[in-house]
């Protein structure tokens, strides 16, 4: 990720906000410690990423997965 000093943030801001709009978050700086996160206001902050539900509709679960392989796993054990 983009560390931008303080200075080189007010001289650049136009073409900056422009990068964070684009998705492009970048870090602000005073004296080489990081200050502020820049990023679009859609951005998903830290820790809130979408993760159930993301293969919706791209797998499929059979109604029988949790007895898929007995038959194997009964002969392996000789029940």
């Amino acid at each position: 990720m983009l560390t931008i000093n303080i200075h080189e943030a007010k001289t650049h801001l136009s073409r900056l906000i422009e990068q964070a709009a684009r998705g492009e978050s970048f870090i602000i700086a005073k004296a080489g410690w990081p200050m502020v996160k820049v990023m679009a206001l859609d951005a998903p902050g830290a820790g809130q990423e979408k993760r159930l539900g993301f293969l919706t509709g791209q797998i499929a679960v059979p109604d029988d997965f949790d007895r898929m392989g007995n038959a194997e796993i009964e002969s392996l054990f000789g029940s």
